[in-house]
């Protein structure tokens, strides 16, 4: 059996990482306040579905006081071989029917216990019908059935679901948590691995203690797991190569970004995990500058541009061009003016004098000297509007992102699409209604006006839509807990 299965927690003291859940669900199991549906959201390999069994354990031995019939429950769910739970992996189950099935069944009583309890993984791969037909059963469940929904993509929920759920997001483990863990199971397993080897897997993993402990066991055939052993097998390189980048971007060295890249690409170090790593110093530069009290924002620029880098990675054909191509833009010279600026501020200078009179000498100079006579006020020259057409908004597009401030609003902006352009308005159209109400809000809304209004010398209206057919508008349009999910996603 594999080390992840191993240890796998079986109770709540067992949870890593996760206590403001653990604590809440337990104190909600001792008071006999357990809700009817849950909705656990999060990075996978945080605990969600683990924690999900935790608590099917514990819902479905509800009035049972016969220690051996508490055990056979426990064994049941543990082995997956109890009637009463059921798992369903919305990935592969996605469809109207697949649910319809599911409410089928929810009409038949316990087999064994008290309860029924579904956990549905994956939830947000559910369609739009799926979901509908699961709202009816939610708002009005039988009174032993119990839902738990577990999802990586909280924002794709629709808001009639989320609503009707108790929310519970799981964080990323801490990197200590996990080397913690690692020692362990390597102790238990009389791995021997070095302190300094076991944190290079939870920095890589990003939080994820089934991708730490799965690394480990892919390890465990080696005498000795050093630090040197997991960068070879997961393809990280050393600090070196990432400084050398950094100090190519500060030197404006195209260069030693192109030698650098080709050495990582033969050596077989993916892409997007070398740039996670400059990510990562950068971060650590941000940090530094905001203590210092210096400026931040070339550098938040930077920061910008290389998560568009990773995110691009993801889809592309050529992973490592897009990274040499962001890197050598980033090397550039910076102009102080933008070339696609259209609209710049002019101010006169001061014309040349013409046929000057000639100095006088004596007493006459000397006063004119005292009593000069006064200059004419320098007047700015009219600044001429730019015309507003899609065209235009496109070509400024990226300057006012730029300014558009917190990163979080900008996030939610760049998720968005031009649709129409008049005299007075630009209206974009979102996707997902989290994102709108991002940048609808009266706060959002306004700055980015000011930042439009700034660059083309009027005042503009920005309209924000919600695309056709999208699941979370709703027939209700239902909004998002803004502060809730800002807190979870940013």
């Amino acid at each position: 059996m594999s080390l992840y299965l191993t240890y796998r927690p079986l109770s709540f003291a067992d949870v890593t990482g996760q206590d403001h859940v653990v604590t809440t669900l337990e104190q909600a199991a001792q008071k006999g306040k357990l809700a009817h549906a849950y909705l656990f959201a999060g990075n996978r390999g945080t605990g969600k579905t683990s924690v999900a069994r935790i608590l099917a354990k514990t819902m479905m031995m509800q009035g049972i006081e016969d220690e051996t019939m508490q055990k056979q429950i426990k064994k049941g769910v543990e082995e997956g071989s109890i009637v009463d739970l059921l798992e369903i992996d919305a990935a592969s189950n996605r469809g109207i029917d697949d649910i319809r099935d599911l409410i089928e069944k929810i009409q038949f009583s316990p087999v064994v216990c008290n309860a029924k309890v579904y956990i549905i993984d994956e939830v947000h791969m559910l369609t739009k019908e799926a979901f509908n037909a699961l709202l009816k059963t939610l708002e009005e469940p039988p009174a032993y059935a119990y839902f738990i929904l577990a999802t990586t993509e909280r924002n794709k929920i629709p808001t009639t679901i989320q609503s009707r759920c108790q929310c519970f997001p799981f964080r990323n483990i801490r990197d200590e948590d996990i080397v913690r863990r690692l020692q362990f199971i390597a102790d238990s397993e009389k791995i021997e691995a070095d302190r300094d080897a076991l944190r290079a897997i939870a920095q890589y993993v990003e939080g994820s203690m089934r991708d730490a402990i799965s690394l480990l066991d892919q390890l465990r055939s080696l005498p000795k797991i050093t630090r040197e052993e997991v960068e070879q097998r997961i393809g990280i390189t050393g600090n070196e190569e990432v400084l050398k980048i950094l100090s190519a971007l500060e030197e404006q060295n195209p260069e030693q970004i192109v030698q650098v890249l080709r050495a990582i690409e033969e050596e077989g170090v993916p892409a997007d995990l070398f740039l996670r790593q400059i990510l990562t110093y950068m971060r650590t530069k941000l940090h530094e500058a905001v203590e210092a009290a210096k400026p931040t924002a070339a550098l938040v620029a930077t920061i910008d541009q290389l998560l568009d880098a990773l995110r691009n990675i993801r889809t592309a054909p050529l992973p490592a061009l897009v990274l040499e191509a962001t890197l050598l833009s980033l090397c550039q010279p910076q102009e102080a003016v933008p070339a696609e600026k259209k609209v710049v501020e002019k101010q006169e200078k001061p014309a040349a004098k013409k046929n000057e009179e000639p100095k006088t000498e004596g007493k006459d100079a000397k006063e004119e000297k005292k009593e000069p006579e006064p200059e004419e006020e320098k007047q700015p020259e009219a600044v001429e509007a730019v015309e507003l057409s899609l065209e235009t908004v496109r070509e400024q597009w990226p300057s006012i992102l730029a300014q558009v401030t917190p990163p979080s609003v900008r996030m939610s902006l760049k998720n968005s699409q031009l649709v129409t352009v008049d005299e007075k308005s630009i209206s974009i159209s979102f996707s997902s209604s989290f994102h709108r109400e991002k940048v609808a809000n009266a706060e959002a809304s306004h700055q980015i006006e000011g930042v439009m209004e700034k660059i083309f010398k009027r005042s503009v209206r920005l309209e924000c839509t919600i695309a056709e057919g999208d699941i979370e508008n709703g027939s209700n349009a239902e909004s998002v807990n803004l502060a809730e999910a800002a807190a979870e996603i940013f």
